[in-house]
């Protein structure tokens, strides 16, 4: 409570809450002691004390709406801190009177009326006394004011009385105010605990608040730190993309050339360093697709023992330049799963396991657990903390890379392997000791029976490009000159027939007298032309549903979920001259371009 109102603070607004309590009561009790005080009229009423008793009757009724009226008048006005003194000692004078008019029965009956008249009267003036514990005694001074006053008329009669039994009663009298008042004050310091209570409540409940309010603050923070986190890594990625898929175009095209052995040795280094930034961006795009939720598992049933060969053959030479050994161990198994994404999620965990290992090596095993299939990695390498261990799986978060090494990733593999299974409906466990090594684990539904082993089979780069386009009409819709000048000299390598423009009025254009075959556009064009609204322009130009590819740079979780509902086929940059060309063929049928 100290951390909201001093002491003197809290006292005073108890007393201003206990005074506006006593005054909704005495709002409310006008008419019972109006009737009390006439009920008791007619009672008593007789020739020799009618004008004693319609004189006390209208001095009660008269108090007790003088009461009423000043409580009404001061809850209207409101109860404050500066007034609520003033009000307890006007309210205690009104008191007072009422006090004084109520044993002023005393005087006009006892010692002059009959027994039951006098009895009559002494229990109804006690009934007085005791609701005024009731209703007076939260703000004790408005009790007392009122029960010794009304003590002190009744005991002067009693006392004023021959005879013994009326001396009693004056002692009687004055024990049961003193037992009244010792009532009172257990009552106020109840009704006092009682309103300190709710006003600790209501501080806490402003507390939640100000905490519920603060943290709603920090989550709207977080999220909008996390968009424009996701904003700068597409807008980034896409600048990037651009020049290295241009490079991945022309270094193909180059490929193709007559070279001298130097120029090869000079082209593959170039190459080299190409795929290695391509990888670093389709790093990227794979966690874009994670958070923009547009990753769609295309499930089937397939023997593991290809995956895990295809693994080794691809990763082993960087576990061979660490002097570390690879091994996979030959597994009967087959699963149910997406098989490209299943390899994307064990390449990054045999990755991360070859990069964090120095000494000994590691191990991809498979076994049986109940209806799954639990594919392990396991290595020796340095091991991950305790503390450690949820952290790995959060995006760009590396151990031991406090300089930020390339070569060491960007920090999203684990993060990219966790999201993917967790899409996939896989477990993703890790168990791991510090400077003893870790082992990864994926779960993955078992299948039974007799499946394919060549999912994970790709026909050689030679044999692909044995198979040309030739006479292949195809538009190149695309904003960039470098990138629009690759692809053109890739497709003609490849025997098609090419026109190109920058957007969608050149597309029509360029149709107007070329009945194109295929479109292939960039998806963010200039004047905020898109992709999408060129393919749509064309096929209503053309009045015919003409195959399309979107190529994009652009990685947004918004862009990716508005082209995947296009139902027209996406690549993103950097595109490899193998994708374009499986893209393609797989677009146009190699079929049907035969039978032409």
């Amino acid at each position: 409570m100290s951390d909201w109102r001093t002491n003197a603070e809290l006292n005073m607004d108890i007393r201003v809450e206990q005074v506006r309590l006593v005054f909704i009561s005495m709002k409310n009790s006008l008419y019972l002691g109006i009737a009390l005080a006439l009920v008791l009229v007619l009672a008593l009423y007789s020739a020799d004390n009618s004008v004693h008793l319609l004189i006390w009757f209208a001095l009660v009724a008269g108090g007790r709406v003088i009461c009423v009226s000043y409580a009404i008048l001061a809850l209207r006005s409101g109860i404050t801190a500066s007034n609520t003194l003033k009000l307890i000692w006007q309210m205690c004078l009104i008191k007072a009177f009422e006090g004084l008019t109520w044993g002023a029965l005393a005087w006009i009956v006892m010692g002059q009326g009959s027994l039951p008249e006098q009895l009559l009267t002494m229990a109804s003036l006690a009934g007085v006394s005791g609701n005024a514990v009731s209703l007076l005694a939260p703000v004790f001074p408005l009790y007392a004011s009122m029960q010794l006053m009304q003590l002190g008329v009744i005991n002067s009669k009693l006392w004023l009385i021959d005879g013994s039994s009326y001396t009693v009663l004056a002692i009687g009298c004055t024990l049961y105010v003193i037992g009244q008042i010792g009532q009172a004050l257990i009552v106020q310091r109840a009704s006092r605990q009682s309103i300190a209570l709710r006003f600790e409540n209501r501080d806490l409940l402003k507390r939640l608040q100000i905490e519920s309010t603060r943290t709603e603050q920090a989550l709207v923070k977080a999220e909008e730190a996390n968009l424009a986190k996701s904003k700068f890594l597409a807008a980034a990625s896409h600048d990037l993309r651009q020049p290295v898929h241009a490079q991945e175009l022309f270094l193909e095209v180059l490929a193709r050339s007559e070279l001298s052995q130097a120029q090869q040795k000079a082209l593959n280094s170039a190459r080299a360093a190409s795929q290695a930034s391509a990888q670093m961006l389709n790093t990227l795009l794979d966690f874009s697709r994670i958070e923009a939720g547009v990753i769609e598992p295309q499930r089937k049933s397939f023997h593991l023992q290809p995956l895990l060969n295809k693994l080794e053959n691809e990763l082993g030479s960087q576990a061979d330049a660490k002097n570390i050994v690879y091994r996979s161990r030959e597994t009967p198994f087959a699963v149910n799963s997406d098989p490209a994404l299943l390899e994307l999620i064990l390449r990054n965990l045999i990755s991360n396991a070859i990069r964090y290992t120095n000494d000994g090596g590691l191990l991809v095993a498979c076994r049986k657990q109940g209806r799954d299939v639990s594919i392990e990695v396991f290595d020796t390498g340095i091991g991950i903390e305790p503390a450690q261990q949820t952290e790995v799986f959060r995006e760009f978060h590396q151990l031991g890379n406090p300089e930020r090494d390339r070569l060491k990733g960007l920090g999203l593999g684990l993060a990219i392997s966790d999201g993917l299974a967790h899409s996939l409906g896989h477990t993703l466990t890790l168990r791991s000791r510090s400077g003893r090594g870790s082992v990864f684990r994926v779960r993955v539904p078992f299948a039974w029976g007799n499946f394919s082993s060549d999912a994970f089979a790709a026909p050689s780069t030679q044999q692909m490009y044995t198979e040309r386009l030739l006479g292949l009409r195809v538009l190149v819709i695309e904003d960039d000159a470098s990138v629009r000048q690759g692809m053109l000299q890739l497709l003609e390598g490849w025997g098609c027939e090419c026109r190109e423009g920058e957007n969608i009025e050149d597309a029509l254009r360029l149709i107007a007298d070329w009945p194109v075959q295929l479109l292939i556009s960039d998806y963010r064009l200039r004047e905020h032309q898109t992709g999408g609204q060129v393919v749509r322009q064309v096929r209503a130009a053309m009045g015919a549903e003409i195959q399309a590819l979107i190529i994009t740079g652009d990685t947004a979780p918004e862009r990716l979920r508005e082209t995947r509902d296009s139902g027209v086929p996406l690549l993103h940059k950097p595109v490899s001259p193998m994708q374009l060309y499986r893209a393609i063929s797989d677009s146009v049928g190699m079929r049907a371009l035969l039978d032409e």
